[in-house]
């Protein structure tokens, strides 16, 4: 059987969903997913072993026939949706239990259903290469995706979030319909990518592309769906959108870079470096204000995206600039990190969505202490932090190294142009790791340590092991990638050899890569000894437990004895303040106030981009369009004036040879 037919079978089989119930929904939903991934993941793992893999469909299309192929960049994004949708399918087990009691059994299996459909469209979106099927695939991924963001359809913040996704997503798919256009119509041959290499307008058509698939990826600022979307979703389906559905505005970009004339390289290199250093600040910047769990982790989505448009733009402009050792480690620091950025920020999702099933909250503020209660979660969260800071021995270090390790050792290779984009790149990544060290230590700090915030945390206890079990998953390959980087990064070579003629790493720079595996295993293997050690010493002690230590002073709320997320925030909202938006709203102590009396103080953060790139303008369009309601009388005479008009002006335009 061929992989075309297994992926055909999974599609005509998917009805069945609707006829089962309980765990054998679930169970048969996950057959079905691991029967696409058996048969994708084979036919990436032959592209990467020298095969070459097409095949022709013979689907048609609007009078096209489909063809599926596969090249080392589609074939590592197969594996990346596959790894993130096995794990978000699995976990969704333990986490949609207690929605079957306020859910239908049609809202559960269509809900199946659609999670399968996004699964095979974003699989057949990095396999097609005609214009016409991806732009189809692209918009079943979307409306896919639209659907299990309104999963909880009863609350109108989900709604609202799902509808501001559908719209900014079908804003996008015009950008990249008008720029297959205008490869198509100029001079480019043939509606795809591909024709970039041919158009006469190169430039402005891959601009054009940019820009849809930036709405995607998240970039700034182009990213205000995203903090909206991801609080509203499940915790399986934020993971999944984080984890891969943003990846595919990445994979457009990258596709259309495939072919986009290396003399202009240079100037397209700097305008992805610009925006994604913008996206990955003030993506981080933002994130530290949030007292919303997974808003947070939105926000540091959008900051991820930055740091991998930074590995492109500089791999661009390295390869403009003649330094190929430059290009090939910025291009696969970026590449990699497409799929650390998958693994650990999925893993943040679900261990938030854990909390949120046990606590039902998804506010700092009411958390605390959870690390007695829920630890494996707490341990999860820990890694997956660690993970997206940058920090050794896990696999966001990797990536983010490879970066540096490249603008480092060129920094004094050329002039002081290229020695002032490189220092560029070194600084945004450093602030961009130290302020996200700053901001999950608050977050696993207030979550996990010290005591409850409020009665939340009362009934909250570990979760199931149907919930575990994929973070662990997760947490094993975040592990792999930081203690033996070389064999990830051998087949990341492979696809950065799409972009540049001779994509190998010299010896030095593997070696390199080497002692970096091997010092984190010895910083492990330190680490467990450690931990054997203090087990075995305290097995002679008497553990006592009690409160958190509270200062002397534990009568009171605990919010008086502990940071709270504003407070350990404030100093750096104090500097930050002119460009994040903050509002504070508090009754001030009057003068002669002895004994204070109930006072009230809060503080929001609102996004400028959004407020004066889509709210200012859709009230603006709101207002006219309510304004042209005028005509809309309900008078069967006023309509019929109407066309009269319409034909009068028509006609006038006929004879003055306007039309």
């Amino acid at each position: 059987m061929t992989n075309q037919s297994i992926l055909l079978g999974s599609m005509l089989l998917s009805p069945l969903l609707f006829l089962l119930r309980g765990q054998l929904r679930y169970w048969a939903a996950m057959l079905l997913h691991l029967v696409v991934i058996v048969a994708s993941s084979s036919a990436a793992i032959s592209v990467f072993q020298g095969q070459a893999w097409a095949i022709d469909t013979g689907i048609y299309l609007l009078g096209e026939p489909i063809r599926l192929e596969l090249d080392a960049l589609s074939a590592f994004f197969v594996l990346v949706i596959n790894l993130t949708m096995l794990t978000g399918a699995w976990y969704s087990g333990g986490y949609l239990k207690p929605y079957e009691s306020s859910k239908s059994a049609i809202e559960l299996s269509f809900h199946r259903f659609t999670y399968l459909w996004l699964h095979l469209a974003m699989i057949v979106v990095v396999m097609v290469p005609q214009g016409t099927p991806f732009l189809f695939a692209w918009e079943l991924m979307t409306l896919t995706a639209f659907i299990l963001v309104a999963f909880e359809w009863e609350k109108p913040e989900s709604v609202h979030a799902a509808l501001n996704y559908l719209v900014q997503m079908h804003v996008g798919f015009v950008f990249i319909l008008i720029g297959l256009f205008l490869i198509q119509y100029q001079g480019g041959g043939s509606f795809s990518f591909s024709g970039l290499a041919k158009t006469h307008m190169p430039v402005q058509a891959f601009l054009l592309l940019l820009i849809g698939f930036a709405f995607k990826a998240g970039f700034m600022p182009l990213h205000t769906w995203l903090p909206h979307a991801h609080p509203a979703a499940p915790s399986h389906v934020s993971g999944v959108m984080s984890g891969v559905i943003i990846k595919m505005g990445i994979y457009g970009i990258l596709r259309c870079v495939i072919y986009l004339p290396k003399e202009h390289w240079m100037t397209m290199g700097a305008t992805i470096l610009i925006v994604s250093i913008i996206s990955g600040v003030m993506g981080v910047i933002y994130a530290i204000m949030q007292h919303d769990v997974k808003k947070l982790l939105a926000y540091h989505s959008i900051e991820n995206i930055g740091i991998i448009g930074i590995g492109i733009g500089l791999g661009m402009m390295g390869y403009a600039l003649g330094h190929p050792v430059l290009a090939t480690l910025a291009f696969a620091g970026g590449i990699l990190h497409i799929l650390n950025h998958s693994l650990f920020k999925s893993l943040l999702f679900y261990s938030a969505g854990s909390v949120y099933q046990q606590t039902h909250t998804r506010y700092v503020e009411k958390l605390g202490g959870l690390i007695k209660k829920m630890p494996y979660t707490a341990f999860l969260f820990l890694l997956g932090a660690l993970a997206i800071c940058g920090l050794p021995p896990f696999n966001g270090f990797i990536s983010e190294f490879l970066i540096y390790y490249g603008s480092f050792s060129h920094i004094g290779a050329g002039d002081m142009n290229e020695a002032l984009i490189l220092l560029a790149c070194i600084l945004s990544l450093a602030l961009i790791g130290g302020l996200a060290i700053f901001c999950f230590t608050k977050v696993f700090s207030i979550v996990f340590l010290g005591s409850s915030r409020s009665s939340a945390t009362t009934g909250a206890q570990e979760v199931s092991m149907s919930m575990l079990l994929p973070q662990g998953l997760i947490g094993l390959v975040i592990l792999a990638i930081g203690l033996v980087p070389g064999f990830f990064v051998h087949y990341i070579e492979q696809v950065a050899g799409l972009y540049l003629p001779d994509a190998s790493l010299p010896h030095a720079y593997l070696d390199t890569l080497r002692y970096v595996g091997i010092a984190s295993g010895i910083f492990i293997l330190l680490l467990v000894i450690l931990i054997l050690l203090r087990s075995i010493q305290q097995r002679r002690v008497e553990v006592a437990y009690g409160p958190t230590w509270g200062c002397g002073y534990t009568g009171a709320d605990p919010a008086l004895h502990q940071y709270t997320a504003t407070s350990y925030a404030d100093n750096f909202v104090q500097l930050a303040e002119p460009i994040l938006g903050v509002e504070t709203h508090y009754t001030p102590f009057a003068e002669t106030e002895i004994f204070p009396e109930t006072h009230h103080f809060e503080r929001h953060q609102h996004d400028p981009m959004e407020a004066n790139l889509v709210e200012k303008p859709g009230n603006a369009l709101l207002y006219y369009l309510q304004k042209s309601a005028v005509f809309q009388s309900g008078k069967l005479q006023h309509y019929l004036w109407y066309g009269l008009l319409f034909l009068i002006v028509v006609g006038a335009m006929s004879y003055l040879k306007l039309l």
